[in-house]
């Protein structure tokens, strides 16, 4: 029996004929209810007819997360007094519970992308419902530019609708309307209860989040925070946290209270997520769970909401290689969902971990995940809906191009897509998988190797990362798992048996879709390249590995997952990866305490294949978390594209280096020295070393070091022709005006013993004729009147004429260089060569400092001249007995 009650008192009720307006107009529509108003459950169900309100149509409604798909379609089969699997059934990955006469069938958006890539026009389909599109996943946002694409090109009739609680609507009406203007957005006006907000910052300043870490004072300030609601407030508490991690923690701090504790998050098993769906007994409940509450999930008998202000959402480090989870502050639209949950039923209160003054700092929104996130996944999605560059796509955010390209240089690697992106019928099953690209390949060529069945497990193992009780061995994790009696284990074998049964079907040949390379078709030993010549199926009977260890089928299957990530050890509990990325054991670095991985078999290893590894705060290096032990024979075949063998020369430790090198990535395998190494490469070498350690290299004479100093003058205060001698410039031109000197360079040797002013006066300019200009423009020496050829210094901000005053007398006026622009600075040495004075303007001296100097001097050096008058006494070098005797 119908609901009919409950339905009525859903607020959305006000909104639906304004829905139906749109939806049976132009097709499209944006629909805004706040938390609580029934968009998830009571619009699906109007829309299909099942209330007994319009024809019966088939509504499909995509949702974000796995746990909100089963709920939601949980929460509509009560309503309409069945049970799930009838009229209103759901659709998840590894679980169906829908049949012919379902009329309303929640999916997760990733299933939905799964079906329109098999089923492009949705046949039987009438209308499709994008709920909490504001979260910005990015199987949501690729989900909506196919629908979009479909409505355009075949399936005009179909209807679409954007649905969430806080989003920003009108950009999501315009990419709806397309062409045709702005979808319409229709407003459901909440009834939700007030919530008060309690700003409860940490007494002390904590941490910020970094990666995966999360101070742990932040979490036992959260726990205090719970301890204080259940004091102050009634009602059943609702905890957001990060992650499952946080949650454990948190949990255990919270022993001993008058409450029961729930965990929720997606790794939760079923029957718990339905007991905390289903409400309490009577019994007080505290629920700590991660972001997969703050939407589309109603938890029955929650007044109080504490708010860690913590999220946790996919990022790509390019720069290392390295997609992982890492913790981030919340948006303010996901702080509001979050504290309308509080409201649901009545009046509630938000404690919000952190200062009132933060707030308004906060993002706006979550960061879209497409900008953000690894694209692997999506390239190969656009490939295979026949739009490589995702260019044709109606998007709210257009892929950033770094990102696509290295996505779709990984899928050119793994043989998904062909050299103009297009997907390869290899691709095309890949994609139909359900997993990560770089997994669908470990299992098409794994399966080849080890059975399909062993490589199932461990691509399941991969697909979601093992608890860190299973410690970071990934062969020690799968035996963990198969004995396992936990949620994870049960969602383990579900996993597998799925991955086993698609990696069984008639496929594409291993290995026939391109070449390798950074997550390339890879071989594993001699039998796995002639195997692979032969185009043996994914899914044919094992190869030459089929009796391996598990130790050896786990890292096998890792390192053909991720290649670039085979490691070999340099030092204790440090590797190098074939990416060039460091990597360190959990634990390894400097100072640590207590070490995750010193009981772990791993440290040991010479080589790994590193499956999952994130950045620790102010590292350079990775962090080990899960990997296998593997040999140099399984590195070599799982990263055979990234294998390397030529002539290095470089410049190293001060020298030019000539080997034979091997290589592996970054991974040097093996050196041997080379006896005459390409003179070309031998040049390049110097001009490294020369650029590494600058122009001292070079021999500079004190003759050198005027030269440049000349044509730096002349350069600054004339400019063109005359040539920047700066250390940049000329280590840019090297070749320019060292290019004969380079070309017999063989060794650091060389290079000292060129004469750098010889090879200076190359970028003169002879071309010109302005060269021959030189010595007048900027003289090395000037003739004052006591005939002495005075050095001019041109080292600083103007050029220095040092020389003894009584070389100088009768000379009225301070030279001039550069063709009179710039006066020289002249140092008036007494006969001792200290100095006296310093002018720019000698007639002024003459004037009106000169007497004073004389008096100062002159009884100090009696026996040169001090002449009264020196603009007419005789200049000289000597004293005045010298000059008296001629």
């Amino acid at each position: 029996m119908i609901a009919r009650d409950a339905l009525a008192q859903l607020p959305v009720r006000t909104a639906l004929p304004a829905l139906r307006e749109a939806l049976y107009g132009a097709g499209t529509a944006v629909l805004c209810a706040p938390p609580g108003t029934g968009k998830t459950t009571l619009v699906p169900l109007e829309l299909a007819g099942l209330t007994g309100a319009g024809p019966r149509r088939r509504v499909l409604v995509a949702e974000p997360r796995r746990i909100a798909a089963r709920a939601a379609a949980r929460r509509m089969a009560w309503l309409l007094g069945g049970k799930t699997g009838e009229q209103v059934g759901f659709t998840v990955r590894g679980e169906r519970r829908a049949g012919p006469r379902t009329a309303v069938e929640v999916v997760t958006t990733g299933v939905l992308l799964q079906r329109l890539q098999r089923d492009p026009e949705l046949a039987g389909v009438d209308v499709v419902v994008l709920d909490e599109c504001h979260e910005r996943h990015l199987d949501a946002d690729t989900c909506a530019a196919f629908l979009l694409d479909v409505r355009e090109t075949l399936r005009p009739e179909l209807r679409l609708v954007a649905a969430s609680a806080t989003t920003d609507a009108q950009g999501w009406a315009r990419l709806l309307g397309g062409s045709d203007g702005a979808a319409q957005v229709v407003e459901a006006a909440g009834v939700s209860h007030p919530v008060d907000v309690v700003w409860a910052p940490p007494e002390r300043p904590v941490r910020p989040a970094h990666g995966l870490r999360v101070d742990p004072a932040l979490l036992t300030h959260v726990a205090g925070v719970v301890r204080r609601a259940l004091r102050e407030r009634s009602g059943d508490v609702l905890c957001f946290l990060p992650g499952v991690g946080e949650i454990g923690r948190v949990a255990g701090e919270l022993a001993g209270v008058d409450a029961e504790v729930l965990q929720v998050h997606g790794r939760a098993p079923a029957e718990v997520q339905d007991a905390v769906l289903a409400g309490g007994d009577g019994v007080r409940r505290v629920v700590l769970a991660t972001s997969v509450a703050e939407s589309s999930l109603t938890v029955p008998g929650v007044r109080v909401v504490v708010d860690s202000g913590l999220a946790r959402v996919p990022r790509m480090d390019h720069a290392r290689g390295l997609s992982a989870l890492t913790t981030v502050r919340a948006s303010r639209a996901a702080a509001r969902q979050r504290a309308g949950r509080a409201g649901r039923e009545a009046p509630g209160v938000v404690y919000r971990c952190w200062a009132e003054g933060e707030d308004a700092r906060l993002p706006a929104f979550p960061e879209p995940e497409i900008k953000v996130a690894d694209l692997t996944a999506f390239a190969l999605q656009t490939a295979c809906w026949g739009d490589p560059s995702a260019s044709g796509l109606a998007l709210l955010d257009p892929p950033p191009a770094g990102a696509l390209a290295a996505a779709r240089e990984v899928l050119t690697a793994i043989g998904a897509v062909d050299g103009d992106g297009r997907a390869t019928p290899r691709g095309a099953r890949m994609a139909r998988m359900g997993v990560h690209p770089r997994l669908a390949r470990a299992l098409l060529d794994g399966a080849a190797e080890v059975g399909v069945k062993r490589a199932a497990e461990v691509v399941a193992l991969l697909s979601e990362e093992p608890p860190r009780a299973y410690g970071d061995d990934l062969a020690a994790a799968w035996r963990t798992a198969r004995r396992g009696g936990d949620g994870y284990a049960a969602r383990w074998r579900q996993e597998a048996r799925r991955l086993a049964s698609v990696g069984a079907e008639p496929g594409v040949a291993r290995g026939s879709g391109g070449s390798a390379g950074a997550g390339g078709s890879a071989e594993s030993g001699a039998a796995v390249g002639a195997r692979a010549s032969a185009g043996a199926d994914a899914g044919a009977n094992a190869g030459a590995n089929a009796g391996a260890s598990d130790d050896v089928v786990a890292g096998l299957v890792a390192a053909l997952a991720f290649p670039e990530r085979v490691a070999r050890a340099r030092g204790v509990g440090g590797y190098l990866m074939a990416s060039g990325t460091g990597a360190e054991l959990a634990g390894a670095g400097p100072g640590a305490g207590a070490r995750a991985g010193d009981g772990s078999r791993l440290r040991d290893a010479g080589w790994l294949a590193v499956a999952v590894a994130d950045r620790p705060v102010a590292s350079v290096s990775a962090r080990v978390r899960l990997a296998a032990v593997i040999d140099e024979e399984t590195a070599r075949a799982a990263a055979r594209a990234l294998y390397s063998s030529g002539e290095e020369v470089g410049w190293s430790d001060g020298e030019v280096v000539a080997r034979t090198v091997t290589r592996l990535g970054a991974i040097e395998l093996s050196s041997r020295p080379l006896g005459a190494p390409d003179p070309e490469l031998l040049r390049d070498a110097v001009v490294s070393g020369l650029r590494q350690e600058g122009l001292g290299l070079l021999r500079w004479s004190p003759a050198a070091q005027a030269l440049r100093q000349r044509m730096a003058f002349l350069h600054r205060e004339v400019g063109a022709p005359w040539p920047d001698v700066s250390d940049a410039a000329l280590l840019e031109r090297a070749w320019d005006w060292l290019g004969i000197e380079l070309g017999r360079a063989r060794r650091r040797a060389d290079l000292e013993r060129i004469d750098a002013g010889q090879a200076l006066n190359r970028l003169l300019p002879w071309a010109t004729g302005d060269a021959a200009r030189f010595d007048a423009l900027a003289p090395e020496r000037i003739e004052v009147p006591s005939g002495s050829r005075i050095r001019v210094d041109y080292g600083g901000e103007q050029p220095v004429l040092a020389v003894k005053l009584q070389e100088l007398f009768g000379w009225h006026e301070s030279p001039r260089v550069a063709d009179g622009r710039v006066p020289v600075l002249v140092h008036l040495l007494s006969p001792a060569g200290r100095p006296a004075a310093v002018t720019a303007d000698l007639a002024s001296f003459w004037r009106d400092g000169y007497r004073s100097v004389r008096a100062e001097l002159r009884g100090r050096y009696p026996k040169h001249p001090w002449p009264e008058d020196p603009m007419t006494a005789e200049p000289t070098r000597h004293t005045s007995a010298r000059l008296k005797r001629g």
